[in-house]
């Protein structure tokens, strides 16, 4: 029995979905070098460029918290493209079973090919609500998965309406060729549906074991990325971010109008690890129109930002919220108009217009500029310090719920002597 138009057209839709999934999966793993790779976003991998920038919707939604599962378990997670390039495989050989055993006619074959179409729709479903709600972004990659989930179901649908329709003509009393019975192997009933399922089980299993037995352990890097040789206060120029009192004292340098900091701070809330922290903010805005240790402004707008939630006292945590749901765009019209972030923020906020340009919060900055300086702290943001020592650079993206859960679990820093 030669292929049908609609069997080959499914078994393109899924060797299409294992495609996307794979080079997900590939972007994914190349993180677990710790940072040295590069991220395709793009339709086609290797062929087409795509914007990798911390921006982008690529980047975003994988340094999201939903693009991997059991990440306290292994470094970065498993990540879910993983069990999706399985199913897509699974679906293409179910889909080659068919040409191969004749069984492009069998009803109960092909209805069980509809149904296990539904595992990548309704996830691909939920990822784009996700992607759209939750992010307000979504990758090429995504969208790539998404649509072949969506073509898998649509020629399963089709193919087991075609095996039907010769039954159903007998049943009507239409004479004309047969369609075959269903064999012993043809999976029929529950028992049919159950056995499949059983084997796509095995599908995603055996890639997800290997890959936790494949990744790399980097406990050697824990604690050891580094600690604050002057972590006091001595200025007050730390802005307390929770009242978690009772958790560890933990210190985090970031600037306002960063993508990477927003997405740290997603990734920190989203992994729950936040409630043992007793967390403080040092302002350090990559803008060089205040801060001397930056030579180009790379988040125009940020010192204007940072100026409002030093001025905040009692509501910065509302500014901070406020500056990340809204980072491009302040940072966009300040590349037009420097006033542009000061208005943006007046706009919102009124109460602050007379203390943004005051000398006090001026010098306040300077100061939280200062303190990076007496720590030796590398131009760079985010950055996280708990009880003294760093979380690695490394580890604040996809590999943060392991490598924190870890250092949280160490005892804090041995403090250097001062000679």
């Amino acid at each position: 029995m030669s292929p049908r138009p609609f069997t080959i057209l499914f078994i393109l839709a899924a060797l299409a979905g294992a495609w996307f999934t794979g080079f997900a999966t590939l972007d994914f793993a190349s993180h677990l070098d710790r940072q040295v790779h590069d991220i395709h976003c793009a339709w086609a991998p290797g062929l087409v460029s795509g914007d990798a920038s911390a921006s982008s919707g690529c980047h975003v939604t994988m340094m999201s918290p939903y693009s991997s599962v059991f990440r306290t378990l292994v470094w970065g997670g498993i990540p879910i493209a993983l069990p999706g390039l399985a199913t897509f495989a699974f679906l293409f050989f179910r889909g080659l079973d068919l040409v191969l055993n004749r069984r492009q006619d069998d009803r109960d074959a092909t209805r069980f090919l509809v149904i296990a179409t539904l595992v990548p729709v309704i996830t691909s479903a939920v990822m784009a609500y996700i992607s759209l709600v939750e992010l307000g972004a979504t990758c090429k990659l995504c969208v790539g998965t998404y649509g072949s989930s969506l073509a898998v179901f649509i020629f399963a649908l089709l193919l087991w309406r075609s095996a039907a329709a010769p039954r159903l003509g007998e049943d009507l009393g239409i004479t004309g060729e047969p369609a075959p019975e269903p064999g012993p192997e043809s999976g029929s009933g529950l028992s049919g549906i159950l056995i499949g399922f059983g084997t796509l089980a095995g599908f995603v299993a055996v890639p997800s074991l290997v890959y936790l037995i494949l990744a790399p352990d980097f406990t050697k890097y824990v604690g050891g990325c580094g600690t604050l040789p002057k972590p006091e206060d001595t200025y007050s120029v730390m802005i307390p971010l929770d009242n978690n009192t009772g958790g560890k004292e933990a210190i985090e340098v970031f600037d306002p109008l960063c993508p990477a900091c927003k997405g740290f701070e997603d990734r920190l809330e989203a992994s729950g690890l936040d409630a043992q922290l007793h967390r403080k903010a040092v302002l350090f805005p990559l803008d060089a129109t205040c801060n001397y240790n930056v030579g180009s402004t790379l988040h125009a707008g940020a010192c204007t930002i940072s100026y409002a939630v030093l001025c905040a006292e009692g509501k910065s945590d509302a500014v901070i919220d406020w500056a990340f749901a809204n980072q491009e765009a302040i940072r966009t019209a300040t590349e037009a108009d420097p006033e542009a972030a000061k208005k943006m923020v007046v706009a919102q906020f009124p109460d602050l217009a007379t203390c943004i340009d005051t000398p006090a919060v001026k010098i306040k900055l300077n100061r939280a500029l200062r303190w990076a300086v007496d720590n030796k702290l590398p131009v760079l943001t985010p950055q996280l310090y708990v009880e003294g020592t760093k979380l690695c650079d490394e580890d604040t993206d996809l590999g943060m719920d392991w490598a924190l859960s870890r250092l949280l679990s160490q005892g804090p820093a041995k403090k250097e002597a001062t000679p």
